[in-house]
């Protein structure tokens, strides 16, 4: 009983304090993407494209367990090329809200100048603009992704990151030779971020 009643008012305690100490950075993000549409019917293909993105990164973290959080609100341009009937490039514009869980690695020594990161979570993306595939394709206004990332975090502020994100959400689908046809993203994206 009294094991229980410690690790109550421990929790309760560490509940009051960290957020207290939790430490909250922000910054400009920018970076590439490479985006491929990923097909559930091999007869018909696409290619990896790159693409370009940049916006705004905040971060939340708690240092004492190097555990937190951090948010994007993103621009990106995805280009793909879809080989059905001929080869079609297609540019699309998105605004992208990744949402992250991250862990970063405590370091001795260099700590504060080279520290590790992993990170997962969704990401959102809505089609703000760009032109449609043909007709007979129907594209969707809303892209889901959960992406697995890792990164270095530089001299306490520079952040670079890889991540790959696995499409949920299907992007577009069409029927083609009686073949139901569905596309979603799938890609990795690669990003520098200043976060003050």
């Amino acid at each position: 009983m009294k094991v229980s009643k410690r690790l109550c008012s421990l929790i309760m305690v560490l509940a009051v304090i960290m957020p207290a100490m939790a430490q909250f950075s922000i910054g400009p993000r920018v970076g590439v993407a490479l985006n491929t549409l990923e097909l559930n019917d091999k007869a018909f293909g696409s290619d990896n494209r790159a693409g370009f993105t940049g916006g705004i990164q905040a971060e939340l973290m708690l240092p004492v367990v190097n555990f937190g959080f951090d948010a994007s609100v993103m621009y990106v341009r995805r280009t793909s090329e879809l080989k059905v009937d001929g080869l079609e490039k297609i540019e699309r514009d998105y605004i992208e809200i990744p949402l992250n869980l991250k862990y970063k690695f405590g370091l001795p020594v260099v700590g504060s100048l080279v520290s590790p990161f992993i990170f997962t979570g969704p990401s959102f993306a809505f089609k703000v603009s760009g032109k449609d595939f043909e007709g007979f394709i129907k594209e969707k206004k809303c892209d889901v992704a959960w992406n697995f990332g890792f990164g270095l975090q530089l001299i306490s502020h520079l952040q670079v990151s890889a991540n790959y994100g696995i499409g949920i959400s299907k992007v577009a689908d069409f029927k083609m030779q009686a073949v139901d046809v569905e596309a979603k993203h799938n890609g990795w994206t690669i990003t520098a971020a200043w976060l003050f």
